[in-house]
């Protein structure tokens, strides 16, 4: 794995790249099983863990000095998180 990371260039768009793929999958995955499970009908928490993963795959990238790949999951994580107070909101 190391390896593979070596060869992403370092930047900020490949990291908002990132940063939004990885919440779109978990938090698709959390509407699914919110839709389908009656008791998890009100769960719209799920979708903050969800985003939550953005912070540990932001810790990886900065652990092997890529720090525009870091900053870059770094603004889809506040993205993302903007995105659900105005779902919550409105």
């Amino acid at each position: 794995m190391n390896d593979n990371l070596r060869k992403l260039n370092n930047s900020v768009w490949i990291g908002l790249g990132i940063g939004l793929m990885v919440p779109a999958i978990l938090c698709s995955i959390a509407w699914y099983v919110i839709h389908h499970v009656a008791s998890l009908a009100k769960a719209d928490l799920l979708y903050i863990g969800g985003i939550a993963v953005n912070a540990y795959t932001m810790q990886y990238f900065f652990k092997y000095n890529k720090e525009n790949i870091g900053r870059g999951i770094l603004a889809a994580t506040f993205l993302c998180a903007f995105i659900f107070f105005a779902y919550k909101v409105f």
